[in-house]
């Protein structure tokens, strides 16, 4: 599948997918990003689903809303958060889609060692 009929590739384009690839290449920044395309929560709930303290939780929160992929909402007293594009939710899908063959000698369950 190429590009459509006019369309370029931009220090933009490359910018956008940098910052979605740091931020999946943290676990619980990419546990955030899956849990929040099935709705927005508060913070306090999603550090309660995914076992971390709230610093952390709010420590993560602030490097996605840095990447421009999420965004806090105020409601009174609290904020909650959602993905910052409705294009995310489905590209995050796609992405559980993809099958990625490990080269094993490169990468292991502790993380890849390729450069």
């Amino acid at each position: 599948m190429g590009l459509a009929t006019g369309e370029t590739v931009t220090l933009t384009h490359t910018a956008a997918l940098a910052r979605l690839g740091h931020a999946l290449s943290d676990e619980t920044r990419a546990r955030i990003m899956l849990t929040l395309r099935e709705a927005p929560a508060f913070p306090s709930d999603l550090a309660t689903a995914l076992g971390v303290s709230r610093q952390v939780m709010s420590n993560q929160l602030a490097c996605l809303r840095g990447c421009g992929l999420v965004e806090a909402i105020p409601e009174g007293r609290r904020t909650w958060y959602r993905l910052a594009d409705p294009h995310l939710a489905p590209a995050l899908d796609g992405l559980l889609k993809l099958v990625v063959t490990v080269d094993p000698t490169c990468c292991s369950p502790e993380g890849c060692t390729c450069s």
